[in-house]
């Protein structure tokens, strides 16, 4: 058997274009999820310099089928869109022998991410108190589920539109009309893999303080609540349950969307200042000296009646050039645009946000740091892409991988 080395000899994590490792780098992870929150978690680490091993079933990530749209070679971009960054390598983790290459990968991890069903882990004699925890006291053991482990609803499988449903966020989300209705991106799955990020590098700093690692329980429905602002808190103050407005805010007016000429627009205006300077851009200063509008308290009494003075007005409006004018006087508005309008703005390619490389294209890093920027170095792997270089660099030879594969404990793609 080959001596046990530290690390994989290709891309192990994101360095930025001037060369400068990211703010991670030395930092390796092993993400055992699937789907959505687990690994947009990892993805978020790999951006910023760790070495990220995805580990799949046999099965594959389901989310490599979820399309079209799918790449030329036939990648949904689904899947594609959260997984950059990292290695990939599969593993059938229902056999003994798979769970043992496991624990090899984990003798030098720092952070392992799963989203299992509860009970799974520890079935496969990996569970965190039982086994990993003395095994490897540094290792921070992070885990995505839709509840958690214990209480009423301890264990139950979690899905985001599920947890929309019963976090409460379906039901301030839409219309009188329309009724309860979900929100239009996966947020509560995203919401979660940037908590359980954020769970990681607390655990992650703490550790550098104890030498000791821990486990950190991120979960889909504790996530959801947490993002009930300001409804939550308004029901606890007030006790009144809080109702479905469209657009609007249940605490500022006007803080909604209009028509005007050209396109629909957003106003989000949260002062008397703004709101002075909204109606003098919209040529009658005099709504903001009305007595019905003059304070946020009276324009929340007579939401209805401006509403209906400010889309008369607007109507005759090119919505594109007033709210350039608006943001440049610090009011803030702005155009409604498509996901093909956002993507192709100057802005967002100034910012970096739309990235198209030789070896990916999609969405970039949100998070700029200045001295240890993160980067985007490779795009989502293929199925097994990296298997075979994985187990050499952890110390199984060439005769023992191939025993591996011939077993079907692993998957590896066709060498070139």
């Amino acid at each position: 058997m080959k001596e046990l080395t530290p690390s994989i000899t290709a891309s192990t994590g994101a360095t930025d274009v001037t060369g400068t490792p990211g703010a991670l780098s030395g930092l390796k992870v092993i993400d055992l999820s699937r789907v959505l929150g687990g690994p947009f978690c990892a993805q978020t680490l790999a951006d910023h310099g760790a070495q990220v091993i995805k580990v799949e079933p046999p099965q594959g990530d389901e989310t490599r089928a979820w399309g079209p749209p799918f790449n030329d070679t036939g990648l949904a971009a689904y899947y594609l869109g959260v997984n950059r960054n990292k290695q990939g390598m599969v593993i059938d983790l229902s056999s003994t022998e798979g769970r043992e290459i496991v624990l090899r990968l984990l003798e030098d991890a720092d952070v392992l991410i799963e989203n299992f069903k509860i009970g799974t882990m520890e079935r496969w004699g990996l569970g965190y108190e039982e086994v990993l925890r003395a095994r490897f006291p540094r290792l921070i053991h992070c885990r995505v589920s839709g509840f958690g482990a214990d209480g009423p609803l301890g264990g139950a499988p979690g899905y985001d539109a599920v947890a929309q449903a019963m976090s409460g966020l379906m039901s301030i989300n839409g219309s009188p009309e329309s009724g309860a209705t979900r929100i239009g991106v996966p947020i509560v799955d995203l919401a979660t893999g940037l908590s359980a990020t954020i769970g990681v590098l607390l655990a992650l700093a703490e550790r550098n303080r104890s030498g000791v690692g821990q486990f950190v329980d991120a979960t889909l429905y504790d996530t959801a609540i947490a993002l009930l602002h300001p409804h939550a808190s308004n029901w606890f103050i007030s006790g009144n349950p809080p109702r479905r407005s469209g657009n609007a805010h249940p605490n500022i007016v006007p803080y909604d969307k209009y028509p005007t000429r050209t396109c629909e627009m957003f106003l989000g205006i949260g002062n008397n200042g703004q709101f002075r300077k909204f109606c003098a851009y919209l040529g009658k200063p005099e709504l903001a000296t009305d007595h019905r509008f003059m304070d946020n308290s009276d324009r929340i009494a007579n939401r209805t009646v401006l509403r209906e003075l400010l889309e008369a007005e607007l109507s005759h409006v090119d919505g594109h050039a007033l709210c350039e004018n608006l943001i440049a006087a610090g009011v803030p508005a702005g155009p409604v645009l498509s996901i093909p309008e956002v993507l192709t703005h100057p802005h967002t390619l100034h910012r970096k946000m739309a990235i198209t490389t030789a070896t990916y294209t999609g969405t970039g890093i949100p998070l700029k740091l200045s001295r240890t920027p993160g980067n985007i170095t490779s795009p989502s792997p293929a199925f097994g892409e990296h298997t075979r270089e994985i187990l050499e660099a952890h110390g199984y030879d060439a005769n023992e991988v191939q025993a591996l594969l011939d077993e079907g404990v692993v998957i590896a793609a066709p060498t070139v």
